[in-house]
């Protein structure tokens, strides 16, 4: 009697062992990071091919690990109330319920979840292969008592393909990449890194180019000499050309073609014709996507596209080290500081910003979050929260931000005073 009670002491803990491994399991396949399961397979692990192998059927593998742990749980109670029923009685069940619940929980359940949650990567390297083999063997009865479920949900509507939609791939890493940062694990560098690459399908050309307004042309109708003068005025590679008005642009002058031009001629420059130097003009529309764009400028081996609306209309340029300047940032001159040019901070905390700054960049600059979706510039966000162009002076409050309109151009605001929300005090 004494061995039976032994043995079945034995048997209770090696069961509660057994549980507590499959409910680990759970949760570390569960959490594990498939990006570096990924990574660590292509590295040549055995362990991490067996966990992406787990992972990549979900369902089956939790229905397995279900059964397993609902099986040994129901069979470690039995165990105990038998061999408790020979000693107590009817109390038992009462006894055995109370004592059961308290170590399945707390070992079989709370401390190995623990475990797996802290060493996530570890448990499930760990008890993949074992776990493999399990889920195969019990494959056939979970496919037989999912199709069971399902065929109870379908009474009640539901179906396979009326699940929750998935997030996007892009959406997961902009979430993940945002936890790391607020957790200390990732740079703001770093992250607006990132996010600048997740961003490049959803901004549009128009959302980054350099507006119209603020880029150098060149009138063809200029004699060689003025024309060379404003070439070297606009201090750019690549200059546009137009004719008659400026919508009509010609063609583009890059000071390379004409530097080599004129070392050719050794420096004598009569006669010189600009116009015969002009390459052939590269027009996109202000809808495209920077990934798009990306493609088309490694496919064309061009860096410099003029940018046209639905009219024809020229809006702007658009360059590769624009598309770059959102991945990794604006680049300053070596004269500039490490803030954009156009945002500058005040004694009280409030800064004093040109309206052209873009939104994307104040945000980057100042780790603000301030919407881009409606506005590419600070002006243009407080215009269309505003309903209206503002007066010098007045001021508006929106997204916990103060703005107080600074200067006004005829109907262009130059200069606005963000003030930040205050952090929250401390009792």
């Amino acid at each position: 009697m004494t061995m039976t009670l032994i043995m079945t002491g034995i048997a209770i803990v090696a069961l509660l062992a057994l549980s507590a491994f499959f409910s680990g399991s759970e949760t570390a396949l569960t959490a594990v990071s498939r990006g570096r399961m990924h990574q660590l397979e292509k590295d040549g692990s055995r362990a991490a091919r067996d966990v992406n192998a787990l992972i990549a059927d979900r369902e089956n593998m939790i229905g397995a690990i279900l059964l397993g742990n609902t099986f040994i749980n129901i069979l470690v109670s039995s165990l105990a109330t038998a061999m408790l029923t020979a000693r107590f009685g009817h109390d038992a069940v009462a006894i055995t319920t109370a004592a059961m619940t308290l170590m399945i929980l707390i070992f079989a359940e709370v401390l190995p979840k623990t475990l797996a949650i802290v060493r996530t990567d570890r448990f499930a390297l760990a008890a993949a292969r074992a776990l493999r083999g399990f889920v195969a063997v019990l494959s056939p009865i979970v496919r037989t008592v999912q199709f069971v479920v399902w065929r109870v949900l379908r009474l009640f509507g539901v179906r396979p393909e009326a699940g929750e939609p998935i997030m996007a791939a892009h959406e997961e890493l902009r979430g993940a990449v945002a936890l790391h940062h607020i957790e200390g694990g990732m740079e703001r560098e770093h992250r607006n890194m990132i996010g600048g690459i997740l961003d490049l399908t959803e901004l549009k050309v128009g959302d980054v180019m350099v507006h119209r307004k603020n880029i150098a042309m060149i009138d063809a109708a200029l004699p060689p000499e003025q024309m060379l003068d404003a070439l070297i005025a606009a201090r750019h590679t690549r200059v546009p050309v137009w004719k008659d008005t400026t919508d009509n642009v010609i063609g583009v002058l890059n000071a390379k073609d004409v530097m080599r031009e004129a070392m050719r001629r050794r420096g004598r420059l009569q006669g010189l014709d600009l116009l015969a130097l002009m390459a052939e003009p590269w027009f996109v529309p202000d809808t495209t996507s920077l990934e798009e764009q990306l493609g088309a400028f490694r496919e064309r081996r061009s860096h410099f596209a003029l940018v046209v609306d639905e009219y024809g209309a020229i809006q702007g340029i658009v360059t590769l080290e624009d598309i770059l300047g959102e991945i990794i940032g604006a680049m300053p001159e070596e004269s500039d500081s490490a803030r954009p040019p156009g945002i500058r901070p005040q004694p009280d905390g409030s800064y004093n910003i040109d309206g052209t700054v873009p939104v994307r960049d104040i945000n980057r600059a100042l780790d603000w979050e301030l919407p881009d979706e409606e506005a590419t510039t600070l002006a243009g966000l407080v215009i269309h929260e505003a309903r209206t162009i503002p007066e010098v002076g007045q001021r508006f409050a929106f997204y916990g931000f103060k703005f107080e309109i600074l200067r006004r151009q005829r109907n262009q605001i130059t200069a606005i005073r963000v003030t930040p929300p205050q952090p929250a005090s401390t009792p």
